[in-house]
Parts: C-alpha cells; sequence; structure tokens
C-alpha cells in the first residue's frame, strides 16, 4: 500500500519526520513538529499535533486508534521506546517514559511523567505536574498509585507491546485500501490464529509457553 496519502501537514515552514520502518495509519493526522521513530504504530484517527510544542515518539512505541497528542510552547511531549498509548486516550505535554502503559481513554496532563514500566489503567487522569513512579500500577480521577506491578502484569504489557510492534510490520507489508466483499464465504481464511487472541489472552498464553 502506498502511504503518499498520508493526512501530513506543516506549519511555519516545520514538517513532521517519519521513519520508514514506522507505520502511520493514513487517516491518522500528523502537524508539525512531529517525530514518529523507528517500528512506532500510530493507529487511524490518531491526531499528533505539533503546531506549539514538539511530539516525539520513540523506538518501538505505539499510539493507537484515536488518541489525541498535543503540548504547549516549549514543551515537549515525548512517548519513550516501547510505550503504549491505548485507543482514546489524550497526552497533553506529558512524558511516558520507556514501556510504560496508558490505558484506554486516560487523560495524561502537561509535565506529568508516567515512570519506566508504570502502568495507568484506563479512564484515568493524570493531573498536571503528577508523577508516576516507575513499576507502578495508577488508577482513578486523579490517577493515584494504588500498588506496584506484578511480574506477570508486567509481562503482559511487555507482550502486549511486542504485538503492536509486529502489528506495524503486518500493515507495511500487506495493508491495502480495498472495496468489501459483498458476501460472508464461512470458510473464508481468519488473520494469525495468534494474533486473533485479545492481547491479553495472547500474552498470557505467550507467557505459559
Amino acid at each position: 500500500m502506498s502511504f503518499s496519502g498520508r493526512k501530513t501537514y506543516s506549519i511555519d515552514g516545520v514538517s513532521p519526520v517519519i521513519d520508514p520502518t514506522a507505520f502511520v495509519h493514513p487517516d491518522a493526522v500528523i502537524i508539525g513538529d512531529v517525530v514518529v521513530g523507528a517500528g512506532c504504530y500510530v493507529g487511524p484517527g490518531a491526531s499528533l499535533r505539533g503546531d506549539f510544542g514538539r511530539i516525539m515518539l520513540e523506538q518501538g512505541c505505539n499510539v493507537q486508534d484515536n488518541c489525541t497528542l498535543h503540548s504547549l510552547p516549549g514543551l515537549d511531549l515525548v512517548i519513550g521506546p516501547e510505550g503504549h498509548i491505548g485507543h482514546g486516550a489524550i497526552i497533553h505535554g506529558a512524558r511516558i517514559e520507556t514501556n510504560a502503559m496508558v490505558g484506554m481513554n486516560s487523560v495524561i496532563m502537561d509535565r506529568a511523567v508516567v515512570g519506566e514500566s508504570a502502568i495507568v489503567a484506563a479512564m484515568s487522569f493524570v493531573k498536571s505536574g503528577a508523577a508516576i513512579p516507575p513499576r507502578q500500577m495508577a488508577a482513578g480521577i486523579p490517577a493515584r498509585v494504588i500498588r506496584e506491578l506484578t511480574n506477570e502484569e508486567l509481562a503482559i504489557k511487555i507482550e502486549s507491546t511486542r504485538q503492536y510492534q509486529l502489528l506495524t510490520r503486518r500493515c507495511l507489508a500487506s495493508l491495502a485500501a480495498v472495496e468489501a466483499l459483498t458476501f460472508f464465504d464461512p470458510e473464508r481464511r481468519r488473520v494469525d490464529d495468534d494474533i486473533s487472541l485479545p492481547l491479553r489472552d495472547a500474552a498470557g498464553q505467550k507467557r505459559r509457553e
């Protein structure tokens, strides 16, 4: 599939930078001072607006469907290596450290830091300037640290991120715009059996093997 039709825009003469090994869905919108690093995944409907502050996606991270990333003048928004941003999350001028995860529909505000290998639970609100320590689970409105992550939880997070790194490569290799079929063949092939598992189940299965 050609990605020449990406919704990428310059502003004030500053254009986005997208590594050739990253996948940015054609329905994502990327504006201005945005840098998408090697092996990253940016899903459909995501909006990365580098029209005030810089947005940096570092190696192997993912920003899923309908996420919004924006920042303030002079303030970099950074998603660190192996970072994992769930569907519909809003990140505003925050830093998500290496291997951290932000759950679906969560909001992370200006100058907040989600520490290395920490997880913010779905539908949480991390207020401006808050710091979630490494390897801790935070949840709630406002988010509070509730406990340390278990080894199993961390392993599941790592496997889930790996699945998105595989998805990046699958999309680069095979995603294509097509006309939908008009009938369903019950014998049609499915996507890969491991990939078709819910990510948490797939991760748990990998962990048990």
